[in-house]
């Protein structure tokens, strides 16, 4: 499903992301491991089709990545940063809206939002604003707006953030489900029990990672 093929960038003189050759299968989550620095947020912009590589090839399902185009961003979903939020919205409309824009079936849409809502624990708070919700919350907030879609391949930049253990091991166990039922995950983690409750491979980018 996933193809990097000595695939490095760099500007100038600066080396972003050192040739990186790696694959991920279909049904696989693909754990980044490594210090700040070394590449893993480049790799996955590079992979969500927001950075060119300056060398080497990165194919998703056999074909490039694009992200102008409709049908590479229906395939994959990413989440790097927190996504955009609107202030007069609720927790619930910004979900509702998300998955309504991707699927035809507007009940079918609403009983997605609120399964991803419930699963990721956040189902009491659909009636709130997003600057009334918690650090944590507000990463978990994220995190459903990425899953209230379809996707083939899922890429996350450190999911982990500002989550206590609790809620990561909850994280694994919604990511695991996603896995399971085929998706290919991209997750740069510096969470060891991230990295150990979910990779079933893992890159890594420094020798210390």
């Amino acid at each position: 499903m996933i193809e990097f093929d000595d695939a490095g960038v760099t500007v100038g003189d600066v080396t972003l992301l050192a040739p990186v050759s790696v694959t991920a299968q279909r049904g696989e989550a693909l754990i980044v491991r490594g210090r700040n620095g070394t590449g893993k947020s480049t790799l996955l912009r590079v992979l969500a089709g927001v950075r060119k590589p300056s060398r080497g090839t990165v194919r998703i399902g056999g074909a490039g990545v694009n992200d102008r185009d409709r049908g590479f961003r229906r395939r994959v979903a990413v989440m790097i940063g927190l996504p955009p939020m609107a202030p007069d919205l609720t927790v619930l409309d910004h979900v509702l809206l998300v998955a309504a824009t991707w699927m035809d079936d507007s009940a079918q849409a609403a009983n997605l939002a609120r399964d991803v809502l419930t699963e990721l624990g956040l189902d009491a708070l659909g009636e709130r604003f997003p600057h009334e919700l918690s650090s944590g919350q507000t990463q978990l907030f994220g995190l459903a707006l990425v899953l209230a879609r379809p996707f083939e391949v899922l890429i996350l930049d450190e999911p982990e953030q500002r989550l206590d253990t609790e809620h990561v091991e909850s994280v694994i166990r919604v990511l695991r489900a996603r896995r399971d039922n085929g998706a290919t995950l991209v997750v740069a983690t510096h969470s060891p029990l991230l990295a150990d409750g979910l990779a079933d491979r893992t890159l890594r980018l420094d020798a210390s990672a």
